[in-house]
C-alpha cells in the first residue's frame, strides 16, 4: 500500500498543469489547495481501501490540509532541496507524464474490432485443437525416472509415487495431478511426449527439460475448451493495446540517440 503522503509530491508536482477555476478545497496560511487536488485524494483514498461513502470528501480534505501543512514545513526546513527528494518528485513528474503519453497514444490509434477478431483467432488457433489431463513425476535423475518406471509397471499407482517422490511439490499433493491444459502451456519437450500419448499411457522412455526428468501419464484429453469472442472481448482489447503501447515504446527508441 503507499504511504498517503507519497501524494503529497505528486500534487505539488503536478499543480502548474491543472486550472484554478473552481473553488479551492481549503486554504492554509494563505495558500490555496486545488479543488482537483481533491479529486485526486479521493482516487488515492478509494485505492487504499477506504469506503465510498459520505464522509470521503471530509477524509480527502484534512489529509490535503495535513499534507500541506507538512509538506510547507519541509520546504521551510529546506528538505526539498534533498537531492534524493529533488530526484524523487521528478521521478512521479516522469511516471505521469510517460501514463498521459501512453493513453494518449492509445486514444489516438483506437483498437478496431477486426484487430480483437485477429488477436482472438491467433490465441485460439495457438491453443490448439485438444486439451490434455495429464499427471507427472518429476525427478531430479534419468536413473530415478526409469527406476519410476519400472514400479509403474509392476502396478505400484502412479498417484502414490507422485506423492512420495516427485519434486514438483505443486502437483504431488494431487497425485502429480496438472489439470487441463493446452500443450503450450508446457515446456515444448514435455508438450510434444504428452501429445504423443493415448488415454492412460504413460511414457515409456523418462522426457527431460530444464527442470529434471519426467514421467508423465495422459488421463484424459478432449476438444480445446476455448471460450467464446464475446466473454473475452474486453481482455483482449487490454492485449491488443498493450501492443500499442510497445509500438509507442519502440517508435520513439527508433528515433532516439541513445548512447
Amino acid at each position: 500500500m503507499k504511504h498517503p503522503l507519497v501524494l503529497t509530491l505528486l500534487l505539488v508536482t503536478l499543480a502548474p498543469a491543472f486550472a484554478q477555476d473552481a473553488k479551492p478545497i481549503a486554504t492554509v496560511n494563505g495558500r490555496e489547495i486545488p479543488a482537483i487536488y481533491g479529486d485526486m485524494a479521493k482516487q488515492t483514498l478509494l485505492s487504499q481501501g477506504a469506503p465510498n461513502d459520505a464522509n470521503l470528501d471530509a477524509r480527502a480534505r484534512e489529509a490535503l490540509i495535513n499534507q500541506e501543512l507538512l509538506s510547507r514545513a519541509a520546504i521551510d526546513k529546506g528538505l526539498d532541496k534533498n537531492p534524493r527528494l529533488v530526484a524523487a518528485m521528478e521521478m512521479l513528474r516522469r511516471e505521469q507524464l510517460t501514463k498521459a503519453y501512453l493513453e494518449d497514444y492509445v486514444k489516438n490509434h483506437p483498437v478496431t474490432d477486426a484487430e480483437i477478431k485477429a488477436e482472438y483467432d491467433k490465441a485460439k488457433a495457438a491453443a490448439g485443437g485438444n486439451e490434455y489431463k495429464a499427471r507427472h513425476v518429476l525427478v531430479k535423475t534419468e536413473a530415478e525416472a526409469k527406476a519410476i518406471i519400472a514400479q509403474l509397471d509392476k502396478k505400484v499407482a502412479f498417484d502414490k509415487l507422485a506423492r512420495e517422490k516427485s519434486l514438483d511439490k505443486g502437483s504431488a499433493k494431487n497425485g502429480g495431478d496438472l489439470g487441463w491444459n493446452v500443450p503450450g502451456t508446457f515446456v515444448k519437450a514435455f508438450g510434444e511426449a504428452m501429445q504423443k500419448l493415448k488415454k492412460g499411457e504413460t511414457t515409456k522412455v523418462p522426457v527431460q527439460t530444464q527442470f529434471g526428468w519426467h514421467v508423465i501419464r495422459l488421463d484424459d484429453m478432449r476438444p480445446t475448451q476455448f471460450p467464446a469472442l464475446d466473454t473475452v472481448k474486453n481482455e483482449v482489447r487490454q492485449q491488443v493495446e498493450q501492443k500499442r503501447v510497445r509500438d509507442a515504446i519502440t517508435e520513439l527508441r527508433a528515433k532516439a540517440k541513445i548512447e
